[in-house]
């Protein structure tokens, strides 16, 4: 049916489960007509892979078969790992099929002419489509697909991925094309999913299953190979070392994350896909597409966070339809137990939740025409007739577009008369890039990913990989550290990185990550409200069972249409406690509201903590209007006023200023430190808030700041739900449920004059 759609020109959707074929299917119609495509050498397909360990795996699986019969067909991957050599040749002779990512796509569209570059494409493959749907990645990729389709319009886009619960929203995200088709067969993928059963005790708080090691090791010793997914690369680490340590039967256990080095993440997945490898510790980074026939077993450590998430990774078990999915779930404590089981049940009731819809963001759209600008003068009205097919941009109002036009031209009112901002020449509506070295900037700090500042580690002369410098600023010398599965020592800080040794030392720091920690989905949060209210239907182990019985005993239960607040004193302390279930982000936006709140009733607030469940805060004196907090006083009156004393504006528009290219991170030659990057930011910022309020990459940044940091929307429409609807539980002593929040390493504290740093 995809072959037949293709050669009717229609764009495609192939949503399927894990393992069905789909890349395959994809292939087939470039494969079969491969011999009239590239008589000439011509470059006819185009496979967009969102993650780099993807594209390999892609790349390696097709060239088996294409070597096996015959097929001349030349396929390369380019990433930010291929070399500038391999680059360079594929600029002046392209393969026949290339593999790349969005970052790498978008490069290749800035360059001189690539208009004629992919002027005879025929297909564009977009892998996992899920992944990038609504997101600053997406806005990316779409924006240059459109351009894409303006050279060649007859290239056919076929989209893949196995957990998107709405066909139709998906296709018209990625085509703009009236001749499309969603081909969704009613194949259901076999899922075994089943959770740790443990006499050891589950923990009240905590992020680490040190309790179950033990049991993990029992678990891949039966199997011949398996991965474990953690949801940071803090988690990744300590899992490694910890099995490391009881490993008595020589298993072959490796460690995978996005900070490792190149080198040391193609090694680790040669192995994994030779079979080379018993058990492989991974963040998200191989969670996507991986075909590898051989992982018997995924097992997850810590709450999933996600339904779609926790799909990909379990297809990464048993890669083929006609085998089932083995997965096993591992809490970390006792609310992952009940967020697992949640898990758990939705999956087995095939349901899947709806990504959560974005309009296209403002700095990448500048980032976009930026990169447009180094490959050819443009017509204004053209561009914008471009832009507006890509779908987050298809209610782009000619008023902003020309405003970030303009950005990009000079960099606006306040910033027009320095030469560094502008980056255009105009010639009536025609617009050219200023100075070459404009183009070499735009290129060492394209995408959209904003990653913390890290530095590169060293043992010798061998790389390691990158890791975060407020670590590293934390650590003296001979302090020893985990990374890359190893446990090290500093030995210096020089020009070039962070030099390390090997260590013997028995407590060794883990490093955190910026960043690291997944989001609760609000369907995910629902779910798991409901069954936490009817635990008496499931069987529970019996610590679970006991611990929520004991809960609603000394409190209550949480509810699916109110709140719970508890209110009791500890030490001196009075404390509020409010189960939101609403996420990290909402949490902490809720926490320190509530904090302001406390201090202008001269209760003395000391500190909050927030995590995606609930939010602690504790003052020296009692407050009195419990039920009084969550009104709509609370957002209207609280909130501009804290955003304006708070650093959240300053470090998304640190964000947006590097997207967009207003701020560069690398320049020739060099990389800049990350106080460098916060000071241009930090002045910046300053300036347009002082002489130009209206600049469009401010009103982004309140915008965006409102949307995804202090998630506006979804705390008025929690609020709203809520009012009415308040159970205000005064207690003697604390509750079972407060206890992992006491216990948070991550307080918010305040000083007696400031609400927050």
């Amino acid at each position: 049916m995809s072959c037949q759609a293709v050669y009717e020109n229609k764009d495609i959707l192939i949503n399927a489960p894990t393992g069905t074929g789909k890349t395959l299917a994809a292939f087939l119609a470039p494969i079969i007509n491969f011999a009239n495509d590239i008589k000439n050498g011509f470059f006819t397909t185009l496979y967009i892979s969102p993650l780099k360990s993807l594209a390999y795996d892609i790349e390696r699986n097709l060239k088996k078969p294409f070597r096996e019969n015959n097929l001349n067909i030349r396929i390369e991957t380019r990433t930010g790992d291929t070399s500038n050599y391999q680059k360079k040749k594929q600029i002046n002779n392209p393969p026949n099929f290339l593999i790349t990512t969005p970052e790498s796509f978008a490069l290749l569209m800035s360059y001189e002419n690539a208009n004629k570059y992919f002027s005879n494409l025929k297909y564009i493959i977009i892998d996992e489509l899920h992944s990038i749907m609504h997101t600053k990645r997406g806005d990316l990729l779409l924006l240059n697909l459109a351009r894409v389709s303006y050279f060649s319009p007859s290239a056919v886009k076929i989209a893949l991925s196995a957990t998107i619960s709405n066909d139709t929203k998906a296709l018209e995200y990625f085509s703009n094309s009236t001749n499309k088709l969603c081909i969704s067969p009613k194949i259901k993928k076999n899922i075994d999913i089943d959770i740790l059963k443990t006499s050891s005790y589950i923990p009240w708080s905590g992020h680490m299953a040190n309790y179950a090691i033990t049991e993990i090791y029992t678990v891949i010793n039966t199997f011949k190979s398996s991965i474990i997914f953690v949801n940071t690369r803090a988690q990744a680490e300590h899992m490694f070392q910890n099995l490391w340590k009881i490993n008595t039967n020589n298993l072959n256990i490796a460690i995978h994350h996005g900070s490792l080095d190149k080198n040391l993440r193609i090694k680790i997945e040669n192995k994994i896909y030779k079979g080379e490898i018993n058990c492989v510790v991974a963040t998200s980074s191989l969670e996507l597409g991986i075909d590898w026939g051989n992982i018997d077993l995924v097992i997850q450590v810590g709450a999933p966070k996600g339904i779609t998430r926790i799909v990909q990774r379990i297809g990464r078990s048993n890669h083929n339809i006609n085998k089932v999915s083995k997965a096993l779930l591992v809490p970390t404590n006792k609310f992952e137990y009940m967020e697992c089981l949640t898990v758990k049940e939705i999956i087995n009731k095939d349901n899947l939740e709806e990504i959560p819809e974005k309009e296209g963001s403002l700095d990448v759209l500048a980032q976009h025409i930026n990169g447009v600008a180094c490959s050819n003068p443009f017509d204004s009205y053209e561009l914008f007739k471009i832009v507006k097919q890509a779908w987050p941009y298809r209610k782009l109002s000619k008023k902003t577009f020309e405003e970030v036009l303009n950005f990009v031209h000079n960099g606006g009112y306040v910033l027009k008369s320095y030469q560094l901002f502008s980056k255009l020449t105009k010639n009536k509506n025609t617009y050219s890039i200023s100075n070459k070295n404009f183009i070499r900037k735009y290129r060492m700090n394209l995408g959209t990913i904003v990653e913390a500042e890290v530095a590169p580690v060293y043992l010798k002369n061998k790389k390691l990989g990158y890791i975060e410098e407020y670590f590293i600023n934390q650590l003296e010398k001979n302090d020893t550290f985990l990374f890359a599965g190893l446990v090290l020592s500093l030995e210096n800080v020089s020009a070039r990185g962070i030099e390390v040794k090997k260590s013997g030392g028995l407590n060794p720091k883990i490093p955190s990550y910026i960043g690291g920690t997944l989001p609760l989905s609000s369907y995910l949060s629902k779910n798991l409200i409901k069954l936490i209210k009817n635990f008496e239907s499931y069987k529970l182990p019996d610590q679970i069972l006991s611990w929520l019985r004991l809960q609603e005993k000394v409190s209550s239960l949480p509810m699916e249409k109110g709140l719970l607040v508890e209110t009791f004193s500890r030490k001196g302390n009075k404390y509020i406690v409010c189960y939101t279930f609403q996420g990290r982000n909402v949490n902490q936006t809720l926490g320190i509201l509530i904090m302001k709140r406390l201090a202008e009733n001269n209760c003395q607030p000391l500190a909050f903590v927030a995590t995606d469940y609930a939010i602690a805060v504790w003052s020296l004196k009692k407050f009195n209007k419990i039920k009084s907090i969550f009104n709509e006083r609370l957002l209207k009156d609280d909130l501009n006023s804290w955003l304006k004393n708070t650093s959240i504006l300053k470090k998304q528009f640190k964000k947006i200023a590097i997207i967009s290219g207003l701020v560069d991170r690398k320049i020739p030659g060099k990389l800049k430190t990350h106080k460098q990057v916060n000071f241009s930011s930090d002045l910046i910022y300053d300036v347009l808030e002082k002489f130009d309020q209206n600049h469009i990459l401010l009103k982004a940044t309140k915008e965006e700041a409102l949307k995804e940091m202090v998630e506006i929307e979804k705390i008025k429409n929690f609020i709203s739900k809520i009012k009415d609807n308040i159970v205000h539980n005064k207690l003697k002593n604390i509750s079972p449920f407060s206890i992992p929040l006491i216990m948070e390493f991550y307080t918010e504290k305040i000083s007696k004059d400031k609400i927050i740093d």
